[in-house]
């Protein structure tokens, strides 16, 4: 898709890109900080929750990249097509309000799955 459509797609190639690069990067911080919390042996078991960041910002990463749909972009009443940066406005309230939807579903599915990845990671021994 490289076109605008409320609650489907709102960023194009280039900005699925920049998702997917930042879902990488932040798995692989993710898995760097959980290796390092594993091979403490001397840290509290609750320092474990502090992967749940990462984790989040790489799943939102991911699942943006997938739908094709910036949250943030969502969140504003933008979309972008062009190069990064170049935002375009959405003046339909119906298309606003579809976005927001979709975008604030996005965050929840991130947070879902980063919630359950970080609890896996919590009761490892």
């Amino acid at each position: 898709m490289s076109e605008y459509v409320p609650g489907a797609c709102n960023i194009g190639s280039r900005e699925i890109m920049r998702r997917r690069a930042v879902g990488v990067a932040a798995l692989v911080f993710a898995i760097i900080s959980g290796y390092t919390l594993l091979a403490a042996d001397d840290l509290a078991r609750s320092a474990r929750w502090g992967i749940f960041f990462p984790l989040l910002v790489s799943a939102i990463g991911f699942i943006q990249a997938r739908n094709k749909f910036c949250l943030a972009y969502g969140l504003a009443g933008t979309f972008n097509f062009g190069k990064i940066g170049d935002m375009e406005r959405v003046f339909d309230a119906e298309s606003k309000r579809i976005d927001r939807q979709k975008a604030i579903m996005t965050l929840v599915q991130a947070a879902l799955f980063a919630g359950l990845a970080t609890a896996l990671f919590v009761s490892l021994p």
